[in-house]
């Protein structure tokens, strides 16, 4: 189970040059094998650690970095039974395959990484007494679910000094009361929504389309909401129905009325954003089974549910002929070396085909670029790893994913560039990419200076 040797070196060399040009068991958690060792209390230099490759250096450690047992121990507050577990779980395959495949090819600098996985089943309060928990054992968070529980978190880690990889897309990333301790990645919800409808509109050949807007509660469905009405606005799109936030997971009256309110409204194009095995393909169907819309739908990428092609979903054919999405990676199926490695190492692991994997493996090279930079920075204390990815100027995934750069204004460094995906029931994954590295001409030139919707702390 082993990446390409080119692409390991290519990750080796991306990880020394950066440095070069940067400043000096409980329940519900899984941890890889073996145990989980780490140095507490005040920062200390460990003297003797010797690189294969560049003779001895002298590393500051403090937590999750034990240079005695040769160990890293990275800690992940993720989903694993929650509403985004389904998705959570194959993102966490991908992660646990990638450092597993890094460290049979010699780990970071002959360390080995260990992954300390927490179960917050997507709960706030859970999400703040696992961070509590485990903030003292791990030297970074390699993710953090959910934007309301992250930023929950966020006076624990600038207490801390840690680092935290936001998943979750949410705009307000970029606002410096949440900034200090994040790098994020990927295209935010409402920039994602002005690039998929402006691509939907010009698909249509509807000289002017109107659109409906309806989404779940919170970060989530509002950012990708708030970011829809912007592309109307700046598009001069006709909003005939706002159901922003009138969608109840678990709810089916809401599901009924949303969708029955959607297909009143007769419009172009729906973007409605919600959760692909808890609500989304139930208004769907509301609207275009029972009502008989016909229309171009959409809604921010986790909305999309490979699920809703399967023989049985009772939606396949109308959901092939209407849905476009956007996602922050590329697919299974691309064509990148990022691609080749993943589907190689997940191939050798016997995972069955995703789009999801890519995500994993997205997230994990932030932190491979961020820790190899703090080696080579000599300080692997848990701010010495913060201070490490803050510095990074292009994560370079292999055109996997467009790069990221976590030094500068947030205008200038907020993603914008997407990929544009329709289902395929015929591929791998139940999807095909039909437009790579997409910015639309709206999201190209919105002026970014803070969160589209204010997620309360």
């Amino acid at each position: 189970m082993r990446i390409k040797s080119k692409w390991l070196a290519i990750l080796l060399t991306l990880g020394l040059v950066l440095a070069a040009c940067s400043p000096s068991g409980d329940e519900g958690t899984e941890t890889t094998e073996g145990s989980t060792a780490t140095t507490q209390g005040s920062t200390e230099t460990t003297e003797g650690m010797t690189d294969t490759t560049e003779g001895a250096m002298d590393i500051a450690t403090d937590v999750g970095v034990d240079l005695d047992a040769g160990t890293i121990t990275i800690g992940y507050l993720t989903d694993q039974t929650g509403a985004f577990s389904p998705l959570v779980t194959q993102i966490n395959a991908g992660i646990e395959a990638y450092w597993a495949d890094i460290n049979a090819n010699g780990g970071i600098h002959g360390l080995q990484v260990q992954l300390d996985f927490a179960d917050t089943a997507y709960d706030g309060e859970k999400h703040v007494q696992l961070f509590n928990e485990k903030k003292d054992e791990v030297v970074a968070f390699g993710h953090s679910v959910g934007s309301p529980q992250t930023v929950a978190i966020t006076p624990g880690l600038q207490e801390q000094g840690m680092l935290a990889i936001p998943l979750t897309w949410y705009s307000g990333w970029s606002d410096p009361a949440y900034n200090s301790n994040v790098v994020p990645h990927g295209e935010p919800y409402c920039i994602e929504a002005m690039n998929i409808i402006e691509y939907m509109v010009d698909a249509s050949g509807i000289d002017s389309p109107t659109i409906a807007i309806a989404s779940i509660p919170g970060d989530y469905g509002l950012d990708a909401s708030a970011g829809a009405k912007l592309a109307a606005e700046a598009l001069g799109l006709d909003i005939v129905y706002d159901g922003a936030g009138k969608i109840i997971p678990g709810d089916t009256t809401s599901y009924i009325d949303v969708g029955n309110a959607i297909a009143e409204a007769n419009p172009d194009i729906v973007y409605h954003t919600g959760i692909p095995w808890l609500g989304w393909p139930e208004v769907y169907s509301q609207a275009v089974i029972t009502n008989g819309l016909e229309a171009m739908w959409s809604g921010a990428a986790p909305s999309w549910g490979p699920n809703y092609v399967a023989e049985d979903s009772g939606i396949r054919d109308e959901i092939t002929r209407d849905f476009y999405w956007a996602t922050v990676a590329k697919p299974w199926g691309g064509d990148s070396e990022g691609n080749t490695a993943v589907r190689d190492v997940m191939t050798a692991a016997g995972a069955a085909p995703s789009d999801f994997y890519a995500e994993g493996f997205v997230e994990s090279q932030i932190m491979y670029q961020a820790l190899n930079i703090a080696y080579e920075n000599g300080d692997m204390t848990q701010a010495g790893v913060l201070a490490a990815a803050k510095s990074i100027e292009a994560v370079d995934y292999m055109g996997l994913a467009p790069s990221d750069d976590y030094v500068g204004e947030p205008n200038d460094t907020v993603q914008r560039v997407g990929y544009v995906m329709r289902p395929d029931p015929t591929s791998e994954t139940g999807s095909m990419l039909v437009q790579p590295d997409y910015t639309s001409p709206t999201a190209a030139a919105y002026e970014f200076n803070e969160a589209c919707y204010q997620l309360a702390g």
